[in-house]
Order: C-alpha cells, then sequence, then structure tokens
C-alpha cells in the first residue's frame, strides 16, 4: 500500500443526514473554503467529516487536539537517527502537501499559540511555512482545513481569538430529532426500533439536566455503547448504567435520578 493510501477511507461511514449539511459541505469544500464544526461531545461531528471526505473521495487526517500539542506536532521536526537528522512532516504538513482534508478535533485544547499555524492556510495565501526547514508549502489543490469543538465546554481560557474565527465558514450540529437518533442508534448497534427509542428517552432525561447538575447530556456514541452491550447480552437496566450513567457523573444524586429514568423507562 502506498503510504498516503493509509488516509483513504474505502468503506462509506454511516451518517444520517439531518438538514441540509451534506450539500452546505460540499459546496464549502469545492470552494475550498476552511469549515469550522460546533457541537456537542459524541453528536456526529467527525462522523460526518470521516463520511464527506469518503463521499468526496478524498483523503483524511485527523488529529486529536489536545493541551500539550506544540506547534512542531502539526508542522514537523527534525529527528536524529543514524545518519544524523531528518525532518518529519507532521499532520498538517502532510494533508497542505498530499491534497487530504485536515480535521483538527477540539482545537481549543491546544494552545492559541500553537493554532496560529493554520492561518496561511486558511486565507487567500494557502501556504504553510517551515520555518526550522526554511521551506514554504503551497497547499495542494484539494487540501481542505477542518476544524472543531464543542462550546459547551468554552471558557475564556479555551476559546479561540476572534482572528481565527474569522477566517473559517461555520456549520453548527446538534443532537439528532428523536426519531432520527433511534433509527441511527438502532443502524449502529442493530438493536430494533423499541430498545433504540427507549434508549433515546434515556438520552433525553440526561440532557434536560446539562446546567442542573450535568456539565454535559448523554451522547449519541454512548446511546450506541449501551445499545451494543445490550447486543451481547447485558440486561437493558444494567447496560444502561454502565453506559449511559457512569461514565458522565459521581455525582451520587445526578446518578439516583437517573438510575431512577432508567428504571421507569424500560419497566
Amino acid at each position: 500500500m502506498n503510504d498516503i493510501d493509509q488516509y483513504k477511507i474505502h468503506e462509506e461511514p454511516f451518517y444520517q443526514p439531518q438538514g441540509d449539511e451534506i450539500d452546505e459541505y460540499a459546496a464549502a469544500y469545492a470552494a475550498r473554503l476552511p469549515v469550522m464544526i460546533k457541537g456537542p461531545t459524541g453528536c456526529g461531528k467527525s462522523r460526518f467529516i470521516e463520511h464527506m471526505a469518503w463521499k468526496l473521495g478524498k483523503r483524511l487526517i485527523t488529529v486529536a487536539c489536545n493541551e500539550d500539542m506544540t506547534a512542531s506536532d502539526l508542522v514537523g521536526r527534525y529527528l536524529l537517527d543514524a545518519n544524523g537528522t531528518r525532518w518529519i512532516d507532521g499532520p498538517l504538513t502532510t494533508a497542505a502537501r498530499i491534497g487530504a482534508i485536515c480535521y483538527l478535533d477540539e482545537i481549543v485544547e491546544a494552545r492559541q499559540d500553537t493554532t496560529v499555524v493554520i492561518h496561511p492556510l486558511t486565507d487567500h495565501r494557502r501556504t504553510l511555512p517551515l520555518d526550522k526547514k526554511g521551506e514554504l508549502i503551497e497547499a495542494h489543490e484539494d487540501f481542505q482545513l477542518v476544524i472543531s469543538y464543542n462550546p459547551g465546554y468554552q471558557s475564556l481560557m479555551k476559546d479561540l481569538k476572534q482572528s481565527t474565527k474569522q477566517r473559517f465558514v461555520g456549520m453548527d450540529f446538534d443532537y439528532a430529532p428523536a426519531d432520527v437518533e433511534a433509527g441511527i442508534v438502532a443502524r449502529e448497534a442493530g438493536v430494533d426500533q423499541d430498545t433504540a427509542t427507549k434508549l433515546v428517552k434515556v438520552g433525553e432525561a440526561a440532557r434536560n439536566l446539562k446546567g442542573h447538575g450535568l456539565d454535559e447530556g448523554i451522547s449519541t456514541r454512548l446511546l450506541v455503547y449501551a445499545a451494543t452491550l445490550m447486543g451481547k447480552g447485558i440486561a437493558p437496566r444494567s447496560a444502561c448504567r454502565m453506559a449511559l450513567v457512569r461514565p458522565i457523573t459521581d455525582d451520587a444524586d445526578i446518578r439516583g435520578t437517573l438510575f431512577h429514568a432508567i428504571d421507569a423507562i424500560f419497566d
């Protein structure tokens, strides 16, 4: 396999459209506009990008951003080997060279002095300067930059500067309507529609507690986990407690409220 073929998505990732997001993203890609996707944890942002990369036949390089990530982690660095030093491209540089979609997931987790390296790639220049190497990369015509983050976790210390935000077109994501979300859970986990519908009701009960004891509601991803456990023979109440409650809170009162909701829904 060619090295760059590892970034190709060969099988269609399942994604259930909720509106015009597929056409909107396709238009942004056709114009090579950088895209910012905002939405809660586990609502399908990453799956959507994977689906669109497959649909458009483009390579995808995904970077999970974190607070320790440096600019060198994105663009590359010199490494020592038996023959001295050699340059290793980072994921952003690789994407710019080969014409991939570079997806920076949870961009606000990265330090602000790191994210500024993307600026030249997000305007008319479409270039990436490698200062340490003395090279200026002109992005491949198929290159596109996509970033995502969860606005629910924004703070003054973890937010993008306006000088960064205003380089992107934006797309807002949220959890799907109940009937659509139930269909997603049923399709992804292979459970019946009635079970999926009950799981979505548990998810809605938890999301109603956001801001009243919970920082974030139960994601679609966790609903799929619970359904998957049920498919492996775990009793519904136990699967829900394992996948939907214990991961998101240690507060005894909140757990009790959610346990009660689970018992009522799966009675």
